[in-house]
């Protein structure tokens, strides 16, 4: 069902890569328009170079702020805040500039959030590197959301890729720093993370899958003890509260288990672990989503793209995926 009450805001992303551009080119779909209505934040110099980047332009309604949006469906307000001149900055290329602005939007944004002016929020990719160099001192986006929302524990990011879910046990850490952040505390609070996300989502009893971190699932202990002092452990208790939750699998053949006993959310242990699987099912149609947090925030999965910044070629499928999801978050779907 659709709903003509959700206001959802939306950013233009970093703007040396391609998400002004996806942004234009997802709201010239009616059905996305259609499922809310949308307050855009951002410069409008920026919006307007994304516009003759995709070829197309956008009808919007400029306000001054967003108590001036009515709750109207299929309507695009734009807050234009006059923050960020092109000039400033060259396409396909980091700017910490566009960064400090970028983190400074998502601020804005996020306020308007906490304060219930707007229900959820998609933002354009965004670029770490930019963000840190722009002053955004934190160990990636989630975090800098969490820290904005004064969220202390609980959030972890979740990836979508048509109705597979997955998290993550660990994230953006050093690849040599995993196995120490594996606990069996951890371990169950990302299964009971899981299985509320997707409950959320709709799902009545998510079949969720968890991952080994070793090798053949550590082999009975000689490639490694983590699967038996912590991950084991987490998911028999897990069981215990009757979750449906099973594993550990090998990492190594866990995405061809689709096939035979599809299952709807994977626990990984760390980010590669998830993410390949993820991207080769379909780069392009993936959704990124901070979840645990007071309200919603998604993301198209793949970067900002420097490579075709500026080129017109920027696919907007995962865009037009993650502002369904973020509609679908706030318990609604098209």
């Amino acid at each position: 069902m659709k709903n003509e009450n959700l206001i959802i805001g939306v950013t233009l992303g970093d703007a040396t890569g391609i998400g002004p551009e996806l942004i234009v080119k997802a709201f010239q779909d009616q059905e996305i328009r259609e499922l809310a209505t949308w307050v855009i934040v951002g410069d409008k110099r920026v919006l307007q170079q994304g516009q003759s980047i995709a070829g197309a332009d956008l009808d919007l309604v400029e306000i001054e702020d967003v108590d001036q949006a009515e709750r109207n469906q299929g309507t695009i307000y734009f807050v234009n805040l006059e923050n960020l001149d092109p000039s400033e900055y060259e396409l396909g290329k980091l700017s910490p500039h566009s960064g400090k602005v970028t983190g400074e939007t998502l601020k804005y944004v996020l306020d308007l959030a906490k304060t219930k002016k707007i229900d959820g929020v998609m933002y354009a990719p965004l670029n770490k590197e930019a963000l840190h160099r722009g002053g955004h001192h934190f160990q990636d986006e989630l975090h800098f959301f969490a820290d904005l929302l004064e969220c202390k524990e609980g959030f972890s990011e979740v990836n979508v890729m048509n109705s597979l879910w997955v998290t993550r046990a660990t994230s953006h850490i050093p690849l040599k720093n995993v196995s120490e952040n594996i606990t069996k505390e951890k371990i169950v609070q990302r299964i009971r993370f899981a299985n509320e996300t997707l409950k959320t989502a709709g799902y009545d009893n998510p079949k969720i899958v968890v991952s080994a971190l070793n090798p053949h699932a550590g082999e009975g202990g000689m490639l490694g003890n983590e699967e038996i002092d912590f991950i084991i452990p987490a998911i028999k208790e897990m069981q215990a509260e009757g979750i449906n939750v099973s594993g550990p699998y090998p990492a190594d053949t866990l995405f061809l288990r689709l096939e035979k006993d599809p299952f709807d959310c994977l626990l990984a242990m760390y980010h590669d672990q998830a993410q390949t699987g993820m991207k080769l099912l379909g780069f392009n149609r993936g959704v990124t989503m901070s979840g645990g947090l007071p309200i919603t925030l998604t993301t198209p999965a793949h970067g900002t793209a420097f490579d075709i910044a500026g080129k017109g070629e920027a696919d907007a499928g995962a865009t037009k995926e993650a502002i369904k999801m973020t509609v679908r978050m706030n318990g609604y779907s098209n």
